[in-house]
């Protein structure tokens, strides 16, 4: 068995070390995952619908017409997803897409009556859900937590921004 390697006193230290679990990119990313999985298997058995799908119903579920491209940049999945996801529910009966008034090649999607139907039940369990989960906090707690998910979300989108900006 070989001994570990021991680094010279003075030798270059290298790149520092990434600690995966403390890492809160990656923290945000099971979490999220997670939370979405759990609540996908209540919406996939119950109603027939996959994540993507349910983002679908959700934003537009406040009564909003929108296109596919509005959809995407509202709920952050790309455009491949929210284009799959679309085609699903269109098959499913589930929205309806119509050519815009200005624009026919921006087609706007609205939700059928029974895609409201499934917003309607589902709307309940998702807020219950969400209660459970911060029932793990206090009311202060959840209330900063809500605040501090707004700033890193602001941060984000400023260095998103940056990151796109030619130098």
């Amino acid at each position: 068995m070989a001994s570990p390697r021991r680094k010279r006193p003075g030798a270059d230290p290298g790149p520092p070390a990434l600690h995966l679990t403390r890492f809160l990119p990656y923290r945000l990313s099971v979490l999220s995952n997670t939370v979405s999985h759990t609540v996908a298997t209540l919406y996939e058995k119950r109603f027939g619908i996959t994540i993507p799908e349910w983002r679908v119903i959700a934003v537009l579920g406040g009564g909003e017409t929108l296109s596919a491209g509005e959809i995407a940049q509202r709920t952050a999945m790309d455009k491949v997803q929210v284009s799959r996801a679309i085609s699903r529910m269109l098959d499913s009966a589930l929205i309806l897409r119509e050519s815009g008034d200005t624009d026919r090649r921006k087609a706007q999607l609205t939700l059928t009556p029974k895609a409201l139907a499934i917003y309607t039940e589902i709307v309940p369990l998702a807020l219950a859900y969400e209660q459970e989960l911060t029932g793990a906090l206090t009311e202060e707690e959840t209330a900063q937590l809500d605040r501090l998910l707004a700033r890193l979300k602001a941060q984000a989108d400023a260095l998103a921004a940056r990151s796109t900006q030619s130098p």
